[in-house]
């Protein structure tokens, strides 16, 4: 049966509405042509979804009382275990400071300030000085509701619950054409050709047992590259913030993050016995860098020194109740309805899979090895290396955001016609996604659970080659069950079964090679951790992984690290800097 697709014509498509998306919409509107088209497609609603909007701690950028862009590109380079694009992460720390007096200027965040006046930067994990602009523990929010009033009252064209689920290349596979859509309204296909697409989907590690952001995050857009033959670079690289809210089973706030600044600000992490262990593990206790804390606060669980639950507790009281309640109202609420005294209490916690590190492989402009496409935010590889410092997440979103959005608005200026989609790419991927209608009706929770645990327990927090391949065999298992699990195709309009399906689809995809470049990467790097090669191999070979679809094989090589801008056991901050603006703990 012929499936029809409805066909729909822009000049620039940006898919996902986070910080990358939003920005890119802004600059968009600035530097293309008068009378160029732009739309803007999300999965949900615009400034209601994504992982932005769920920032807690806050956005890393260097303004003065004796920081500075070096300082900042130093820490991000040192945080990234020297395996981040130097290029990248230098237009991070620069343009930071940039984007920050936009977000205040122009589309009119409040930050929290000084007494003075200034901007109050807090202390965050892993840097060597206090430098995070914050609005409170709710930062995300107060970023993406000025962003989503500053697009809705722009001409952008708002393609909402609109799922991205291929994308569309020309028939010599050189550009991209276009991009498949699913209208989740009515459960219509619509191809969505486009000159230029910003693929600004976000991550989301939701394929892990613990993990902060919501179900419906499921790394579409780096499994949608994946199919399309794109490099991607550091997928074994998945960040487990350390303290993930552990309220039982019975709640989905299980998993949730209770934010770094907790532990910047003196919080302490006390295993079943009520023991400060991090010492035992780092001499900078709880403001060692996210890895390091993730990995002992796992060692804890090994050895069963833990919580009711099987996390540890994060105890805030000896700050003062008062302190605590004012400082981190958000978390404390949070906390609170789970049962929780934040405050005054102790709250327990456990890893949870954050953020992702890896992602498409691209240049400092956010172009790609396809002409027409272009990736920004979490969906975007390089900026990080191996471990992502607390409050760059944000601002790589909306600095690269921007980028995307002035890189594209002068392309399209050279650009003709639109091009014409490769009908045989087109009729596959709508194949695909109809997969489960062919099929008998059955649960699909149950493989997602299993999934879960599978990767917790076998590409996790710490990892060994054994265990790699048997998640390996279990991951392909758990695919094979989900190709026979169909879905009722009565009503297609909002069928969120079908979703799930399509959900779990993309995580498989992407746990393959989350695996794969696991078992290739034979050393330790930041979030990477293998107990068979526990060094972190020499820094002047440093490599990442390149992983590849080739003919529906996954291929996963290396390439070595460009020392562009400093080397290893180098700085480039000037002579007789001191190590850390920090003060003493």
């Amino acid at each position: 049966m012929t499936t029809q697709i409805d066909t729909h014509d822009t000049d620039i498509l940006i898919l996902g509405t986070g910080g990358a998306g939003l920005f890119a919409a802004l600059h968009a509107q600035q530097s293309a042509p008068e009378g160029t088209k732009i739309t803007i497609a999300v999965k949900g609603l615009i400034g209601k979804c994504g992982c932005t909007r769920m920032v807690q701690g806050g956005y890393n950028v260097a303004l003065g009382g004796g920081d500075t862009v070096e300082r900042h590109f130093m820490d991000t380079i040192k945080g990234g275990k020297w395996l981040p694009n130097q290029d990248m992460a230098w237009h991070l720390c620069k343009e930071a400071v940039t984007r920050i007096h936009e977000l205040e200027n122009e589309v009119g965040c409040f930050f929290d300030r000084n007494g003075d006046g200034t901007l109050h930067q807090k202390a965050f994990a892993g840097q060597t000085a206090d430098r995070t602009v914050h609005k409170g523990d709710l930062t995300g929010i107060e970023i993406i509701s000025r962003l989503m009033e500053q697009v809705l009252s722009r001409p952008v064209e708002k393609l909402q619950e609109h799922r991205a689920i291929g994308l569309i290349p020309t028939r010599d596979g050189s550009a991209l054409a276009g991009v498949l859509m699913i209208d989740m309204r009515t459960g219509r296909f619509r191809l969505v050709r486009a000159k230029t697409v910003l693929m600004g989907t976000g991550g989301g590690p939701t394929m892990y047992k613990y993990h902060t952001p919501s179900g419906d995050k499921t790394m579409d857009g780096l499994a949608m590259a994946l199919r399309a033959g794109l490099p991607l670079r550091d997928m074994e690289m998945v960040q487990f913030h350390p303290t993930g809210l552990l309220a039982g089973d019975h709640t989905r706030m299980t998993g949730t993050v209770l934010e770094e600044g907790l532990r910047g600000a003196g919080g302490q992490l006390l295993n079943g016995a009520d023991h400060r262990f991090m010492f035992d593990y780092d001499q900078k206790g709880e403001r060692a860098t996210r890895d390091v804390v993730s990995r002992g606060i796992y060692e804890e669980m090994r050895k069963s020194n833990t919580t009711e639950n099987g996390g540890v507790y994060i105890s805030m009281s000896h700050l003062g109740p008062e302190y605590v309640a004012e400082k981190f109202k958000g978390m404390v609420k949070r906390c609170a309805d789970c049962g929780f005294d934040l405050a005054g209490g102790k709250v327990e916690v456990v890893p949870t899979a954050h953020y992702f590190m890896g992602g498409v492989v691209v240049d400092v402009e956010t172009r790609t090895a396809m002409e027409g496409l272009y990736v920004a935010g979490e969906d975007a590889g390089g900026a990080h290396g191996s471990n992502r410092l607390g409050g760059n997440g944000v601002a790589n979103s909306t600095v690269y955001g921007g980028i995307a959005g002035d890189t594209m608005g002068a392309d399209i200026r050279t650009m003709g016609a639109l091009r014409e989609p490769d009908p045989e790419v087109l009729e596959a991927e709508v194949a695909r996604a109809m997969q489960p209608f062919s099929k008998t009706p059955d649960l699909i929770q149950p493989l997602r659970d299993r999934l879960q645990e599978v990767m917790w327990d076998d590409v996790g927090v710490m990892r060994i080659a054994d265990k790699i391949v048997r998640g390996q065999k279990q991951v392909a298992s758990i695919r094979d069950d989900l190709m026979e699990v169909g879905v009722s195709g009565e009503d297609r309009a909002f069928n969120l079964t079908w979703h799930d399906w399509l959900n779990m689809a993309s995580l498989c995809d992407i746990s393959e090679v989350i695996a794969g470049a696991a078992l290739a990467r034979e050393n330790s790097r930041g979030a990477h951790y293998r107990e068979d090669f526990p060094e972190e191999g020499d820094l002047e070979t440093s490599y990442f992984t390149v992983a590849r679809q080739v003919d529906g094989a996954l291929e996963v090589g290396r390439e070595a690290v460009d020392f562009s801008i400093v080397r290893p056991g180098e700085t480039i901050l000037p002579e007789g800097e001191p190590d850390t603006l920090v003060a003493a703990q």
